[in-house]
């Protein structure tokens, strides 16, 4: 072991354990506490390595010797950390009584919050009569700004906005197409005009596609959103678009919502089983989770909407004179705005254009059997009716299609898009059977040809089967005997009786 002079000339070891026995370690220690252990090691080491007298590194180090030994004394101890200055167990603690300060933290925090002076008003009125020394204005504002602010914002705010801002959340990330959609509804700061020339704030309903951030659907109401119109955007969603440019169609894996009641209907649980979709619910009252469809009804106000007459943002006056589009205007420049500048924009997050994430690698969706098998899950505006000769007879309009001839007298079902009637789907127990048309609306008519040519076959038919019958009937009856001739066979008929009479009968 390396020897050093100690001294008058003694030898001891350069680093000698102290009697309490391990040093503490240095990485405990502050820097700056660090650093003066290494300005007084500095002062001992002429010393430790050199032999100087210690009276002399004493001199040198401009210290006195008392101080150089007690220096020496605590390297020995500790080595190096031992040379740290040791901070005061109470540092930084005001001297005064436990209970006084958990009073003021105790009026600090309560709700609704008070002033720093309204509490100091207080605690001197309440510090003598305790026989408590007075704190100061400036103690008192120390002990408040001390306060977690987790606390002050639980006691302050409510829980709501504590889970908001300082719970720990796990953020989902997904990692292809349609793993999983968000949805959700939001009124636009933005002013239509309705068809009697009055202003209304429409809502817009989103669904979104986490991985690509693509928006899969929208919809444009001007009342609440309820299930229907919730399903009718799924349709929309789910099904191929009629615009080339707009992609994103398919069913998702996951469908996560908030906690609504068009959500949650009985009736949406059941589509999800149909289609092999999962239903995620977020809790109520915390929209954690659903930041991204969040940021991206910002992006519609700010991108969109912003640049069209009748944007009325919350912190300006909403002038009902803003409102210029109407509903349809407005649909036709969101739809504008998604297929040609969002989704062909670099999003800043995952630094893609939203239509190229969604369709790499060549992704297929899952869709389902046939568009007559999603409008019988999802379009829940159903209505029984029944088919008169000259069609349906719904909303005052009457449609045509020349299956309709076979089912003249038949109770059907009609599912329709509330934002559609050009067009019914017709349903007989639960079987799709056809589309009809509202020449009015749809700007398509159904020929006289073609009604007569349905009424010729429906008739063809029928008589068929009434031959089929009698057959049937006929054939049965063969096989029988001491029966009366078939109700639909005459008897024969008896022998003409001569009317001319004849002289030689007489």
């Amino acid at each position: 072991m390396d020897q050093v002079i100690v001294g008058e000339g003694r030898r001891a070891p350069a680093s000698e354990p102290g009697p309490a026995g391990q040093a503490r370690p240095l990485t405990g220690v502050p820097a700056d506490a660090r650093r003066v252990a290494a300005q007084r090691f500095q002062i001992l080491q002429p010393h430790l390595e050199d032999g100087l007298p210690l009276t002399e590194a004493a001199r040198r180090g401009k210290v006195s010797e008392r101080t150089a030994r007690r220096w020496l004394a605590a390297y020995r101890r500790g080595e190096l950390s031992a040379l740290a200055p040791q901070t005061r167990k109470d540092s930084g603690a005001r001297r005064m009584p436990d209970q006084l300060q958990k009073l003021i933290e105790a009026l600090a925090l309560r709700s609704p919050p008070l002033s720093a002076a309204t509490v100091h008003r207080q605690i001197q009125q309440l510090a003598p009569e305790h026989g408590w020394p007075t704190p100061s204005y400036r103690t008192v504002c120390e002990i408040i700004a001390a306060l977690d602010p987790a606390l002050k914002c639980l006691a302050h705010e409510g829980s709501k906005r504590y889970a908001d801002t300082f719970e720990l959340i796990a953020r989902r990330e997904v990692s292809e197409p349609n793993a999983s959609w968000q949805a959700d509804h939001t009124p636009l700061d933005f002013y239509i005009l309705t068809e009697n020339g009055t202003p209304a704030r429409p809502w817009l309903t989103l669904i979104l596609d986490e991985y690509s951030r693509a928006i899969a659907a929208y919809g444009l109401n001007l009342e609440a959103p309820n299930a229907a119109t919730t399903a009718v955007t799924l349709r929309r969603a789910i099904w191929r678009k009629s615009d080339p440019g707009w992609q994103v169609c398919g069913i998702p894996a996951v469908f996560y919502t908030d906690h609504g009641s068009d959500f949650t209907s009985a009736h949406l649980e059941q589509v999800a089983a149909d289609l092999k979709m999962r239903l995620v619910f977020s809790l109520p009252g915390q929209p954690r989770g659903r930041g991204k469809i969040e940021r991206l009804f910002a992006t519609v106000h700010q991108m969109c909407l912003s640049a069209l007459p009748g944007y009325a943002p919350a912190n300006l006056p909403q002038r009902p004179e803003q409102g210029r589009l109407s509903l349809t205007q407005l649909d036709e420049a969101l739809h504008h705005w998604i297929v040609n500048d969002y989704h062909e924009r670099v999003h800043p997050e995952i630094r893609q254009r939203p239509a190229d994430r969604w369709a790499a690698g060549g992704f297929l969706p899952h869709m389902p059997d046939s568009l007559e098998q999603l409008d019988l899950l999802l379009l829940t505006v159903a209505k029984p009716r029944k088919v008169h000769p000259d069609g349906i007879h719904a909303f005052g309009l009457r449609y045509l299609d020349p299956t309709l001839a076979a089912f003249i007298g038949e109770s059907v079902v009609i599912r329709y898009d509330p934002h559609d009637l050009a067009e019914l789907r017709v349903f007989h127990r639960d079987v799709f059977i056809c589309r009809a048309i509202c020449p009015d609306l749809a700007g398509v008519t159904v020929s006289l040809r073609e009604i007569i040519a349905a009424r010729r076959a429906h008739r063809r038919q029928l008589k068929q089967e009434l031959t089929d019958h009698a057959s049937l009937v006929d054939q049965l009856l063969a096989h029988r005997t001491g029966l009366p001739a078939p109700l639909d066979q005459a008897p024969p008929d008896p022998p003409a009786r001569r009317r001319l009479k004849i002289y030689s009968e007489e």
